[in-house]
């Protein structure tokens, strides 16, 4: 029987993460974005591991940073969008949308999720029940339209959401409680959503990140996700708006929250 990858969250800096990926059985290791080396190399270090393959999901600062020193330290190989490459440190391999790669034994799906960046990418590991979205869904959010629109933006979360709901969601930051202040303004009718809350505050009172989530838990709560709801679309008053107009008002208020 195939031992399942072990998967880890490992804060960075004030709010990122990026995510060890581990095959137990050939002991490879794999990193999803690098926000800054010392965090990562620590970690690894603590767990006697090394570093084979590191995944990037898009060009900010605060996902490539610690790339060089990892390297240097490692030997590790670079994975990131080709549409990106020419922001990206140097690619070992270029991937596209809807194509796939074998990675520590099992299939990786990409997906372009364009509108945070242009070029941004997520990696969808079906066999994990994973996908790492970075600054495209997050947890309760979704990330700023730095250099997409808000129609690009709505197309790749729907591509997120037509994942199977038992999905994880591994995403970019600590967002979380501040992106529940404004989901109960835009939604504010949601159980689901007001439970969701408390249970956060409840983790990061006891130091306890709140990623991953689960896609299910997404679509019953974030209100990015939720641009179809009759109750957000009412609470709105754009009963007859498109989803991505809705969408598009509700990235607006949260930009003027």
């Amino acid at each position: 029987m195939t031992m399942p990858l072990e998967i880890i969250t490992l804060p960075c800096l004030s709010d990122n993460y990026a995510f060890l990926i581990r095959n137990p059985a050939s002991g490879e290791t794999a990193l999803v974005d690098a926000p800054e080396a010392g965090a990562i190399k620590a970690a690894l270090s603590a767990r006697g591991w090394g570093l084979d393959w590191i995944l990037l999901t898009h060009h900010h600062w605060d996902h490539i940073d610690g790339v060089a020193d990892l390297q240097e330290s490692y030997g590790a190989k670079v994975i990131g969008a080709a549409a990106d490459a020419h922001r990206l440190p140097d690619l070992d391999m270029a991937v596209k949308d809807g194509g796939s790669f074998t990675l520590l034994g099992e299939e990786v799906q990409v997906m372009d999720v364009s509108g945070h960046t242009v070029g941004h990418i997520a990696f969808y590991l079906p066999g994990s029940n994973a996908v790492f979205t970075a600054d495209s869904l997050m947890a309760l959010g979704c990330g700023r339209l730095f250099e997409g629109s808000p129609q690009q933006m709505w197309a790749s979360l729907s591509r997120l959401a037509a994942l199977p709901p038992h999905t994880i969601v591994y995403s970019g930051h600590e967002y979380t409680q501040s992106n529940g202040a404004f989901a109960v303004t835009a939604d504010p009718g949601n159980p689901a959503l007001q439970a969701r809350i408390r249970d956060i505050a409840k983790a990061r009172n006891d130091g306890m990140p709140t990623v991953p989530s689960s896609l299910q838990l997404e679509l019953d709560t974030n209100p990015f996700l939720r641009a179809g709801d009759s109750a957000v679309r009412a609470h709105l008053r754009m009963e007859d708006a498109e989803d991505a107009e809705v969408f598009a008002e509700i990235r607006r208020r949260k930009d003027n929250f």
